[in-house]
């Protein structure tokens, strides 16, 4: 998709900040043997998907791609040729 702006929005940029800082919260959690923080790391990441979908819908995302089909021209119909006997 050359000269596509796929991910360059700022809903995009946003959930993906959040849920990165939600990995690292889980990682440090889970060296440290604290399932808790841990699956508090991993509550954030969920957060940072919701965020950016909330930021999709509020059109802070990228615009749904309108497909158009290309015109074709109406497909020629033939009177059946009467078979010799």
């Amino acid at each position: 998709m050359a000269g596509s702006s796929h991910g360059h929005t700022p809903a995009a940029w946003t959930g993906v900040t959040i849920a990165f800082i939600g990995f690292c919260v889980a990682g440090a959690f889970m060296v440290m043997a604290q399932p808790v923080g841990f699956w508090a790391g991993m509550a954030i990441v969920l957060l940072g998907g919701v965020v950016g979908g909330i930021m999709r819908a509020m059109g802070l995302g990228q615009p749904k791609e309108t497909r158009t089909l290309p015109h074709t021209a109406p497909a020629v119909t033939r009177e059946p040729v009467a078979a010799e006997s």
